[in-house]
């Protein structure tokens, strides 16, 4: 084969070095219509009344189905390697944010 040729099934991905750097989340709400799901990821931080969104993720009901299997798939894979990753019962913060409601 041709060290040159790329396989057709390569996709080119690049990365910023903006988006390199990541955002920091430790909440997500995740809200759907019938046609897509919306996932804002947000940083709440304690002793501030006020959390942020930080990311806006939108995405078609069956991209949102491939992204669930895979984080469970990645979630496992962690997890047999490092151990079961613990789940603290912490009480949800209140919610008073007003978000226009999905729709298409």
């Amino acid at each position: 084969m041709d060290q040159n040729k790329k396989p057709e099934n390569q996709l080119n991905i690049e990365l910023g070095a903006e988006v390199a750097e990541g955002t920091y989340s430790n909440l997500a709400i995740i809200t759907h219509s019938h046609s897509e799901f919306i996932v804002d990821f947000i940083n709440m931080m304690p002793g501030v009344p006020k959390a942020q969104v930080k990311s806006r993720i939108i995405l078609t009901p069956q991209h949102a189905k491939r992204l669930m299997k895979a984080l469970q798939d990645n979630v496992n894979k962690f997890e047999a390697n490092f151990g079961e990753i613990p789940e603290h019962d912490v009480p949800a913060p209140p919610f008073n944010m007003v978000t226009p409601a999905g729709e298409a």
